[in-house]
C-alpha cells in the first residue's frame, strides 16, 4: 500500500543540527549562527511555535526576538524522551534507538519508560546508541538543570560526562547558565527548563497557569539576554509542541475492542501508540486499524516508517522497539488502554508526540552573539 505521511520541507532544520551548528559557530563556521565565544542551548519543554505565536502577548521579549525563519522540526515521536536524545547525540531516533516516551524491550513484554525506565527497569547505559555530543564535539559541555536530574540514567545517556551544575529556581538556571558561559570560553551550555510542560500536562497549554509560567519564561529569557558576555550567543529552543485534548475526545481501548485482537503490548503514549502485534498479526492489526482510524490518525507499518525517513535508518538493534503498527494522532484526538488499572494518566490535558505542526515546529530563537544572523 501507499501511505502519505508529512514530509519535512527540503529547507527545514532539524533539531538534531542545533547543536553541532552552535559547535561549528564557536569556530566561526556554522551554517546557521553567527561567530560567538561560548553557546547555551536552551530548551523551553514543551514550547512549540504555535503555543508561543498564540500567546505572544505574553511572551513579548521572545516573540519579538524570534524572526519569521527561527524555527526548527523536531523529530518523531516529538515526545520528550525522542527529541532530547536526538538534540544532545545529533542522531534520530531510528538510530539511538530512544523511539518514545514507552518501548519494549526487544526479546521481552516489557514495556518501558524511556525517560525513567534506566532507574526503575535496570535499562542499560548501552540502550541509548549514539555517542553524545558532549562526547565528540571537543569542547567543555556543562549542563544546567533541576536537581533531581542529576545522576539520572536519562541524563548519563544523553549528557554522557558533560559537567552538571543544578539549580531548581527558573531564574538561578539561567544565570548560571550565562555565568559558565563567560568563565569558560569556546564551551557549549545545554539549559534545560521543563517548567512549561509539566503545568501544560496537568492543566492544559490554553490555561491561565500556563500563561502564568510563559511570563515567567519571558522575563527570564530577557533577563538573560541583559546579562549575557558579550561573546555568548543563545538558541532558545524546544524539544516539541503541545495541544490540549479535553476528557471528551479520549478513545478508550476497552477489553473486547477490536483494534485490540491481535495486539500483544502497547508503546508510546496517547497521541503516538506502538503497536506490539502478536506473530502473524500485523497485516490483520494494520487493516483493522486503518479501516477504523485512518481519518484521524496516521495508521502505518514499521516498514512504511523507515521509508518515510522520519526516524531515519532503523538500526537493527532498534527495529524490535519500533511497533509493528503505528498509529499517530491527526485529529486532535488521545488513545487511552483503559484496561489499566491507572487511570492517572487519562487526567492529562496537554499532549504532544504525533506528526501536526503543533506538535512538530518550535521555535529557533537567536539572542545574545547570535541574534539578528
Amino acid at each position: 500500500m501507499t501511505l502519505s505521511l508529512p514530509v519535512d520541507p527540503p529547507r527545514a532544520r532539524s533539531l538534531t543540527r542545533v547543536v553541532t551548528e552552535m559547535s561549528a559557530a564557536l569556530d566561526g563556521r556554522s551554517e546557521w549562527f553567527a561567530p560567538a565565544r561560548s553557546a547555551i542551548v536552551w530548551v523551553l519543554d514543551g514550547l512549540g511555535v504555535h503555543n508561543l505565536s498564540a500567546r505572544a502577548g505574553h511572551a513579548r521579549f521572545l516573540s519579538e526576538a524570534r524572526m519569521k525563519k527561527d524555527v526548527a522540526r523536531t523529530v518523531f515521536p516529538s515526545t520528550t524522551a525522542a527529541a532530547l536524545t536526538s538534540l544532545l547525540t545529533g542522531a534520530l531516533p531510528g538510530e539511538h534507538g530512544i523511539v518514545g516516551y514507552r518501548a519494549r524491550v526487544p526479546g521481552t513484554d516489557d514495556v518501558v519508560n524511556l525517560l525513567r525506565g534506566w532507574d526503575t527497569d535496570g535499562l542499560p547505559p548501552e540502550f541509548q546508541r549514539a555517542a553524545p555530543l558532549s562526547a565528540t564535539l571537543g569542547r567543555p559541555f556543562f549542563a544546567v538543570s533541576r536537581n533531581e536530574y542529576a545522576g539520572t540514567g536519562f541524563t548519563a545517556a544523553t549528557l554522557g560526562d558533560a559537567a552538571f551544575h543544578g539549580a531548581d529556581d527558573l531564574d538561578e538556571r539561567v544565570s548560571l547558565a550565562a555565568d559558565l558561559a563567560a568563565q569558560h570560553p569556546g564551551s557549549l551550555i545545554y539549559l534545560y527548563a521543563p517548567d512549561l510542560d509539566a503545568v501544560g500536562h496537568k492543566r492544559g497549554w490554553e490555561s491561565d497557569e500556563w500563561v502564568a509560567v510563559l511570563e515567567r519564561v519571558d522575563a527570564a529569557a530577557r533577563t538573560l539576554s541583559k546579562s549575557l558576555d558579550r561573546g555568548t550567543g543563545v538558541v532558545v529552543t524546544s524539544d516539541h509542541g503541545m495541544i490540549d485534548v479535553p476528557r471528551h475526545r479520549h478513545l478508550l481501548l476497552e477489553e473486547g475492542d477490536e483494534l485490540l485482537d491481535g495486539v500483544r503490548l502497547i508503546g508510546g503514549e496517547p497521541r503516538m501508540l506502538h503497536l506490539y502485534t502478536q506473530p502473524g498479526a500485523e497485516e490483520a492489526v494494520l487493516a483493522r486499524w486503518l479501516e477504523a482510524e485512518a481519518s484521524r490518525s496516521w495508521v502505518f507499518s514499521r516498514a512504511e516508517l523507515e521509508a518515510s525517513g522520519l526516524v531515519g535508518r532503523i538500526d537493527a538493534e532498534v527495529e524490535a522497539r519500533i511497533g509493528d503498527v503505528i498509529v499517530a494522532a491527526r485529529a486532535g484526538i488521545a488513545y487511552y488502554d483503559d484496561r489499566l488499572a491507572d487511570k492517572a494518566p487519562q487526567k492529562m490535558i496537554g499532549q504532544h508526540g504525533s506528526l501536526t505542526d503543533e506538535e512538530r515546529i518550535v521555535p529557533l530563537i537567536r539572542l545574545g552573539a547570535f541574534a539578528g544572523a
